[in-house]
């Protein structure tokens, strides 16, 4: 195993046996006892995860933590200690100190002894006040609003961290290091820092733990999970949780233990670094990893090789994820089947208006309506602080309409009781303003260093990355382009014979939410689809595709090396997926939507 002082050996193998909270419980078994590891990681936390668990906690204040952890736990505690696997997660959520406790105690009870260590100091919620005071204003990101005079109160407030706390811990001896909000892709930096000795400003390597980290954060989303290609999979059922194996120069294979489900290939593996993503550059606590210095190539069967990444100085900011509670909501979903579809609509829209008030009865009325192949559905949510309100006065209205609206009438949902919501804030702060802290199991708090920061600049050219195979073009600041703005005048491409076609017959695509923005990652396989793609898909193009993008502003970014397209659609889900009334709240199906729609493809791309 790796070595806590001299002697490393490479590669260091790091697995993932979480995406997000509630992912396969036996994949914590499934990766420790498939084959050789060094680090067992999790992801557990999301923006919404640290609203539900804050509302855990209001009903056991020792909780606050991911209890799904401590069940995978049981099943690997014994086996990792055996074998030296470190496990490091961030299922500490909103009480990382409650968790390690919990772990010591798991672990007592089959008389084992691991070293367990915390990361803490990203909760910020206490010091709000005197923050706020010192001049930190906590705007929102989208909006600009300071959080002072916003009304808002936050249950939640926290800072995302680096991975240095993490590398502290195992440099001290820790068996299991329990985290709360760090970066997702820090679980993978920490260790990987630690086993390579690496220093706070070793910019390419750390950018390329943090591609790896980012490419295994969401589990097997790397490994054939969601992905547009999945007929070409032969075994998509079960897939198998991925590995990073780390180099010292910080390039890595992404692989999966062999005989599980799923694949591990070029595209499974651009797919997900296209994920929940912004503009090329992507910040991280402790580095700027340039995605767009990324090549992948396919090492053999189920093993992709990550060339090393170019790095930028650590940003002089942090992110905070603050959340607050929005109200109440309540909805309910009137089927429209038959003949008539439009007028029905309109007379059920009629009828709710007459019957709940409409609009100026709540502080929130939206209607939406989706259609289906012989029938449509149309849907009203209401918002308001009146629990009550919207609970059963919002019931008993919606209920008094069944007897006398439009033909065929029939509810597929209504409830008498509301939900209450939250609603993320996401702001930035100062990194010195920070204080984070690991804390080993006797107490003693060892300092996290800080990584020094600087002014973005271009990074250092990376030993080892081809020229990108379609030349790249400056790419303008990305802006939020009008809607008057008109369509820009496009690169001239070759014409040739055309062919109606799905976009996504030769693009996938992979799609998220970002806060209340939703990005849209679109790839190709070869050079000369990724030609046409470049030249072919613009903003406006998009606009026209995805007529719910029509009005808001539009980010496009291109990745040469990675054949790929982002696009950032700003404000599409409104306050972000707490408080998102749409179907699809974290934007999962947008891509595939995209890659659906009827495009003009050349003839000479389909041979």
């Amino acid at each position: 195993m790796i070595a806590t002082t001299g002697g490393r050996r490479e590669p260091l193998r790091i697995a993932n046996c979480s995406g997000y909270y509630g992912d396969r419980l036996a994949a914590a078994r499934e990766m420790v006892e498939g084959g050789p590891i060094d680090v067992l990681t999790g992801d557990y936390l999301a923006e919404l995860t640290m609203l539900l668990l804050w509302k855990a906690r209001q009903r056991d204040p020792d909780g606050g933590y991911a209890v799904s952890f401590l069940a995978q736990l049981r099943d690997v505690l014994g086996t990792c200690l055996d074998r030296g696997i470190k496990i490091v997660v961030n299922a500490g959520g909103l009480n990382p100190a409650g968790l390690a406790r919990k772990v010591r105690e798991l672990a007592a009870l089959g008389g084992l002894h691991p070293s367990v260590a915390h990361v803490e100091g990203d909760d910020l919620l206490d010091r709000l006040p005197e923050l706020q005071a010192s001049g930190h204003d906590f705007a929102h990101l989208a909006t600009g609003l300071p959080l002072a005079g916003s009304g808002v109160r936050p249950v939640t407030a926290h800072a995302y961290l680096g991975g240095w706390g993490i590398t502290e811990a195992l440099r001290a001896g820790a068996d299991v290091v329990i985290c709360g909000r760090v970066t997702d892709a820090s679980l993978v930096v920490g260790p990987a820092a630690w086993a390579f000795d690496w220093a706070p400003d070793d910019w390419n390597r750390l950018a390329g733990a943090v591609t790896a980290g980012h490419i295994i954060e969401c589990g097997t989303q790397a490994t054939g999970g969601n992905y547009s290609f999945f007929t070409e999979i032969p075994d998509p059922v079960h897939p198998g949780f991925p590995i990073a194996e780390l180099h010292a120069d910080g390039s890595s294979v992404i692989t999966k233990h062999p005989g599980t489900g799923g694949a591990v290939t070029v595209g499974t593996v651009t797919a997900q670094l296209l994920y929940e993503i912004a503009e090329p550059a992507y910040l991280n606590a402790d580095v700027v990893a340039r995605f767009d210095t990324v090549t992948l190539t396919q090492q053999g069967p189920d093993r992709v090789a990550v060339s090393p990444v170019g790095g930028e100085p650590a940003p002089t900011t942090l992110k905070v994820c603050l959340n607050h509670l929005g109200g109440y909501r309540n909805s309910a979903t009137f089927v429209l089947t038959g003949l008539d579809l439009d007028a029905k609509a309109d007379f059920a829209e009629a009828t709710l208006l007459d019957a709940t008030g409409g609009p100026s009865r709540f502080a929130g009325y939206e209607l939406r309506r989706e259609h289906g192949g012989e029938s449509d559905r149309l849907t009203v949510t209401v918002k308001d602080p009146d629990q009550e309100r919207v609970g059963r006065g919002f019931f008993a209205a919606v209920a008094g309409t069944a007897l006398a609206g439009y033909p065929g009438l029939y509810l597929e949902h209504t409830a008498p009781k509301a939900t209450e919501y939250g609603v993320y804030w996401p702001a930035l702060i100062a990194a010195d303003q920070v204080t984070a802290a690991t804390v080993l199991d006797d107490g003693t708090r060892l300092p996290i260093p800080r990584p020094p920061t600087g002014s973005r600049a271009e990074p250092a050219p990376v030993p080892g990355t081809r020229p990108a195979a379609v030349p790249p073009v400056p790419v303008p600041p990305p802006t939020a382009e009008p809607e008057s703005a008109g369509r820009p005048e496009r690169p001239e491409a070759p014409e040739s014979r055309t062919v109606r076609l799905p976009l996504g017959t030769l693009v996938g695509a992979r799609s998220g939410d970002k806060g209340g923005d939703a990005n849209v990652g679109l790839w190709a396989a070869d050079d000369d689809t990724y030609a046409w793609l470049r030249a072919y898909l613009d903003v406006t193009r998009l606009r026209d595709l995805l007529p719910e993008t029509a009005k808001l502003p539009v980010s496009r970014y291109e990745l040469p090396n990675l054949r790929a397209l982002n696009f950032v659609v700003h404000g599409l889900l409104g306050a972000g997926v707490a408080a998102s009334t749409s179907a699809d709240p974290q934007a999962k199906a947008l891509g595939e939507r995209l890659r659906g729609r009827q495009v003009d493809i050349p003839e000479s791309l389909l041979g």
